[in-house]
């Protein structure tokens, strides 16, 4: 199967389910990812430099945590690696401190891969650097072949774009892959008034929509589809009791919008919704909830000083 048919037979579920959904990981083409970083430097998302904080200021701490052998080479595997500006200074610690380690950064995004693998090949020259192209959830088997002690880092909230019941189950995968003592770094947004976490998805600059609707632009481009983007709109929302924010694209009027790749219509109603990505807001509470029959434990906490994003370190029982 080619990664259009995948695309394709993605997109044929989702617009065919009622109510209608579209997976965010084809947000992240090469106009994605460009779209992501500058929404990463917003001033409405608060989420990169809080945790950003964390990892500059607190990365000799996080280390001291992961209980590691200087003696004994580990692999750092990173899901979701993006550009690496958080990894690096925790990169860095662990090169001033003389641990032996191989970085093996996987993301489904080829052009993330290209951009950190090149960053971190210049920042730090005698650095192993392996990195793996695709999905996590496809490709964490490849990741424990061999013996060597690992250490995950699964960080930027992305397990929040998990609904709670995969996060459950990709938590208890990557669990019973490691070995007893084994670490998880796992950084997720914590849960907080609506009036801080809405503006993130619904910036005044317009980039966040800008984002959402470049999954139209690509289906346009790559499937030969007819969508009009001026007849869509973001509509994010953000439900401050549940702690989870949703986006959404919006007919704005009654449509109907051909996939020739497919050879198929779609039809949408006034004010339909796509459903395309959530973003998931936790406490101790709710990963303690998740994490229940996981075979991990919470065994630390990292905060930034506002206290709107936590980096975890999980143990394997």
């Amino acid at each position: 199967m080619t990664k259009n048919d995948t695309f394709l037979k993605d997109v044929n579920a989702g617009l065919t389910n009622s109510p209608k959904f579209l997976s965010s990981h084809y947000f992240y083409d090469k106009a994605g990812d460009e779209l992501f970083q500058q929404i990463m430097n917003m001033p409405e998302y608060y989420l990169t430099n809080s945790e950003l904080e964390i990892f500059r200021d607190q990365s000799e701490e996080i280390i001291a945590s992961l209980n590691l052998d200087k003696n004994v080479e580990f692999e750092l595997i990173e899901l979701g690696a993006g550009d690496g500006a958080k990894t690096q200074h925790l990169l860095k610690a662990l090169r001033e401190n003389n641990y032996n380690f191989k970085f093996i950064p996987v993301d489904i995004s080829q052009n993330s891969l290209d951009v950190i693998s090149g960053r971190f090949e210049n920042l730090f020259p005698n650095l192993e650097i392996d990195p793996k192209q695709g999905d996590y959830f496809q490709v964490l088997d490849q990741l424990f072949l061999s013996d060597k002690p690992k250490v995950i880092l699964f960080i930027g909230s992305n397990l929040g774009n998990m609904e709670d019941q995969i996060a459950t189950n990709f938590l208890e995968k990557i669990a019973q892959h490691l070995k007893h003592g084994e670490k998880l770094i796992l950084g997720v947004d914590l849960k907080k008034s609506a009036e801080i976490v809405l503006p993130a998805y619904h910036d005044a600059a317009g980039i966040t929509r800008d984002f959402n609707l470049n999954l139209l632009k690509r289906m346009n481009r790559e499937l030969d589809a007819d969508f009009n983007l001026e007849l869509f709109e973001h509509a994010p929302e953000y439900t401050e009791e549940e702690g989870i924010a949703k986006s959404y694209l919006k007919s704005t009027i009654k449509q109907e919008v051909h996939v020739k790749e497919l050879n198929k219509t779609f039809h949408f109603e006034k004010d339909e919704l796509i459903h395309t990505e959530i973003s998931r807001k936790y406490d101790d509470k709710i990963l303690g909830s998740i994490l229940n029959n996981s075979g991990l434990k919470i065994s630390s906490k990292f905060l930034d000083t506002k206290k709107y994003f936590a980096d975890y370190i999980l143990t394997k029982k």
